[in-house]
C-alpha cells in the first residue's frame, strides 16, 4: 500500500501495537501500518485547528463544484469536528436558532426523518423480506413437487435431486451472486444493483411455478440465487450509507428481522393455498415469492442513490442533491457530506496500491485479518450448524413425518415462521447490551436441548400429544435462535474486519454462510431418510454443541469496541485467546455461577484503559517531536513507547 509519511519517517510501517512481547507478526503487507489511519476514521477531523479546517473546506468546495454552498460547509465542518459543541461555535460560522433546533431535534427525536428516507428504509425492508420468502417457497412445496417430477422415491439419486433443488438459491448465491456484488456496485451503484437483483427475484421465481421437469426447476432456482446473493450483499450497505448515524445500527439489525418477516409471510402463504388443486398449490408456493420483489423493483428508483457512492465516483453535486432528500435541513447535509469526504480520503490511503485479489489472499495470510476471518467464519457456519435452515427448508416435511397431516404440518410451519419473526425484536435491545459473544454462548445450549427434545418426542405414539410437543419445542428452538444466532453473524462479520478488507471479508463471510446452507439443503433429505426425525434432530443438537465450543474458543467479543480496540482484540494470538478462555474465563464462570462465589474475580484479557493512556502519551510524544523537527517522525513506535512505560496490553502470558 502507499506510503504515508505520518506513519514512519523511514518509509516503512512502524512496529504494530499488539501483545507485549509478542507483537503482530510481520507480513509482506503494510496492513499493520494502517492502524493509525483507521484510528482517524473515528473522527478524521479531530486535531485540526479552526484555520486549517476552514481552509480545507474552501479547497473542498472549489474542487468539487460546491462553492455556492461554502457558508453551509464551513458551519458543517465545525459541527462534524465537534458534534456536541455546535452551540458554542462563534464568529461568522455561528449557527442560527433554526439550525440549532434541527440538530437538537436530531438527538431527541431521531426517528423524525424525511419522507424519502422513510421510503428508503421501507424499500430496504422489502428487500430483506424478499430474501426470507425466497427461502420458504420449497418448504411447503417439498411434500408435493418431488412426486410430480418423478423424484419422490427413496433412492439416493432422488434424495440428492430434491436436496439440490432446495439448495439451488444458495449455490447460486455462494458461487456467483456474492462475488458479483462488488464489481456491479462499482459499475451501476447501489440502486442499480438492487434493481437488477429484483429482476432475478421475479422472473426466475415466476418461471419456477411453470416448470415441468426438475432440471428446469433447478435452473430457475440457481438464477434466483444470483439475485439473492447480490441483494444480500448490497441492501444492508445501501441502508447504512443513506441513514444518519443515530439509527444506522438499528437498520443493520433490521435486515434479520425483516428476513424473518419474509419467512413468516412465506409460511402464511403456503398455508393459505394448501386447499387449492394438488397440482396447483405447490406451484403457487414456488412462484409466490416474486410478489414482494415487484414493489422492490418499482420503489428503488424513487429512492435517492447513496450519496457516499456518488462521492466515491467524484460526483459531488449529485451527492448533494441526493443527501438533501435524506436529511431534514441543509446544515445536516453539509456536515455529513464533509465528514464522509474526510473519511473517503482516509480510506483512499488505506486502499492505495491494493486490489481485490490481493486483499482476498490477505484474509488468510495477515495474522490480524486471519483471526477476524476465523471468527467471522465460525459465527457464519454456526448459523447452519445450529439447524435453523433444516426447519426453514424442511419443517413441513419434518412435521408430516412426525405424524401430522399435511395441513397440520403447514400450520406448524406457519407457527415456526411467526415465532422466528416475533423473537427477532429483542435483538434490538440485547445485541449491544449483552454483547454478541454472550448472546451466542447463552442461546446455543438452549437451541441444543430444544432441538434434541423435539426429536425425542417423535418417539411417542402417533397422536395430538406427539404433534403438539414436537411443534412446541421447534417453536422454542426458533425463539432462542432469533435474538442470538439470527442477527449476530451478519452484524459481527460486518465489524471485525479492518476497513481495508471489510468488503472482501464480508463477501467471504456471506458466501460461507450461503455455501453451507446449500450443503445443508442437499444433505438433509439423506439424513432424514437414514436417521429419521429423531436422529436428524439429534445430530444437529450435537452440531449446536460443536458450534458452542468453537465460539467459546475462537470468537472474541466486539460489543462497543472502537476500530482501534478491535485491532488490539485481534492482535492476540488464537492460541493465547483459547488458553485464556480455558484457564481463566471458564474457572471463573464455574466459581461465580455454579458455586455462587461472589468474590470470584476474572482477570481481564485486555486492558483498554491502560492502552488508551499509552496511546495518548505516544501521540503527545509524536507531537513534541513534530514541533522540534517540523515533521512527524515516528522513530519510536507505539508498542516501544508502551513497553518503556511498563504497560502490558494483555495480562495472559505469551504462548
Amino acid at each position: 500500500m502507499g506510503h504515508n509519511p505520518d506513519l514512519d519517517s523511514s518509509g516503512t510501517a512502524g512496529e504494530p501495537k499488539g501483545v507485549t512481547g509478542s507483537h503482530i507478526e510481520q507480513t509482506s503487507s503494510n496492513l499493520e501500518a494502517n492502524i493509525n489511519l483507521e484510528a482517524k476514521l473515528k473522527n478524521p477531523l479531530d486535531g485540526l485547528s479552526r484555520v486549517e479546517l476552514l481552509s480545507r473546506v474552501e479547497t473542498f468546495c472549489a474542487e468539487k463544484n460546491l462553492t455556492e454552498h461554502l457558508p453551509l460547509f464551513r458551519k458543517g465542518a465545525l459541527i462534524a469536528q465537534s458534534p456536541d459543541s455546535y452551540a458554542s461555535i462563534s464568529g461568522p460560522e455561528a449557527l442560527d436558532d433554526e439550525e440549532k433546533a434541527v440538530l437538537l431535534k436530531e438527538v431527541e427525536h431521531k426517528w423524525r426523518l424525511p419522507a424519502r428516507l422513510f421510503l428508503t428504509i421501507a424499500t430496504c425492508s422489502i428487500g430483506a423480506a424478499v430474501q426470507g420468502w425466497d427461502q420458504t417457497g420449497t418448504n411447503g412445496a417439498n411434500i408435493f413437487f418431488p412426486n410430480y417430477y418423478g423424484i419422490g422415491g427413496d433412492t439416493a439419486r432422488e434424495k440428492l435431486l430434491v436436496g439440490l433443488i432446495n439448495a439451488g438459491p444458495y449455490i447460486g448465491s455462494a458461487f456467483i451472486g456474492c462475488w458479483l456484488s462488488d464489481p456491479i456496485n462499482n459499475w451501476i451503484g447501489r440502486r442499480g444493483v438492487i434493481f437488477v437483483s429484483a429482476h432475478f427475484c421475479i422472473w426466475p421465481v415466476i418461471g419456477s411455478a411453470f416448470c415441468h421437469t426438475w432440471p428446469q426447476q433447478l435452473a430457475c432456482r440457481l438464477l434466483m440465487g444470483i439475485g439473492m446473493g447480490v441483494k444480500a450483499s448490497t441492501v444492508p450497505i445501501y441502508a447504512a450509507e443513506n441513514s444518519p448515524a443515530s439509527i444506522r445500527g438499528a437498520l443493520v439489525m433490521s435486515w434479520q428481522m425483516w428476513t424473518a418477516f419474509g419467512i413468516f409471510l412465506g409460511t402464511a402463504f403456503n398455508l393459505a393455498v394448501f386447499h387449492a388443486s394438488s397440482n396447483v398449490n405447490w406451484r403457487l408456493m414456488l412462484g409466490a415469492p416474486f410478489i414482494p420483489a415487484v414493489p422492490l423493483l418499482l420503489l428503488i428508483y424513487l429512492c435517492p442513490e447513496s450519496p457516499r457512492w456518488y462521492m466515491k465516483k467524484g460526483r459531488y453535486p449529485e451527492a448533494w442533491k441526493s443527501m438533501v432528500k435524506l436529511r431534514n435541513h441543509p446544515i445536516q447535509v453539509a456536515r455529513d457530506m464533509f465528514y464522509i469526504h474526510s473519511q473517503l480520503e482516509v480510506e483512499h490511503q488505506l486502499l492505495a496500491g491494493s486490489n481485490y485479489a490481493k486483499r482476498f489472499v490477505e484474509l488468510f495470510t495477515v495474522p490480524r485479518v486471519r483471526r477476524a476471518t476465523l471468527a467471522a467464519f465460525t459465527v457464519m457456519i454456526a448459523q447452519q450448524m445450529c439447524g435453523i435452515n433444516i426447519i426453514a427448508f424442511y419443517s413441513t416435511t419434518i412435521f408430516k413425518d412426525s405424524g401430522s397431516t399435511e395441513f397440520q404440518a403447514l400450520l406448524s410451519s406457519f407457527g415456526f415462521g411467526l415465532v422466528n419473526w416475533l423473537f427477532a425484536f429483542p435483538a434490538f435491545w440485547t445485541i449491544d447490551t449483552f454483547g454478541r459473544r454472550s448472546l451466542l454462548l447463552f442461546t446455543f445450549p438452549q437451541m441444543m436441548w430444544t432441538l434434541l427434545a423435539a426429536g425425542l418426542f417423535t418417539l411417542l405414539d402417533m397422536g395430538p400429544a406427539r404433534t403438539g410437543l414436537v411443534a412446541l419445542f421447534v417453536f422454542l428452538f426458533a425463539a432462542f435462535y432469533s435474538p442470538g444466532e439470527g442477527p449476530v453473524p451478519f452484524t459481527y462479520s460486518a465489524e471485525v474486519f479492518p476497513l481495508s478488507h471489510r468488503e472482501v471479508g464480508m463477501g467471504f463471510a456471506v458466501a460461507t454462510c450461503l455455501f453451507w446452507a446449500s450443503v445443508l439443503g442437499i444433505t438433509f433429505p439423506f439424513l432424514l431418510d437414514s436417521l429419521g426425525t429423531v436422529g436428524a434432530f439429534g445430530l444437529y443438537a450435537g452440531f449446536n454443541l460443536v458450534a458452542f465450543i468453537a465460539i467459546f474458543l475462537v470468537v472474541p467479543e466486539t460489543k462497543q469496541k472502537t476500530l482501534e480496540e478491535l485491532d488490539y482484540v485481534f492482535a492476540v494470538k488464537t492460541s493465547k485467546f483459547m488458553s485464556y478462555q480455558c484457564t481463566k474465563a471458564l474457572p471463573w464462570f464455574i466459581k461465580r455461577w455454579v458455586f455462587w462465589q461472589r468474590n470470584a474475580k476474572l482477570e481481564p484479557l485486555y486492558e483498554f484503559d491502560r492502552i488508551k493512556e499509552a496511546e495518548k502519551e505516544r501521540r503527545a510524544e509524536e507531537e513534541r517531536r513534530a514541533k522540534e523537527t517540523g515533521t512527524i517522525t515516528s522513530t519510536a513506535t507505539g508498542a516501544e513507547l508502551d513497553e518503556k512505560k511498563g504497560l502490558s496490553h494483555v495480562n495472559a502470558p505469551n504462548s
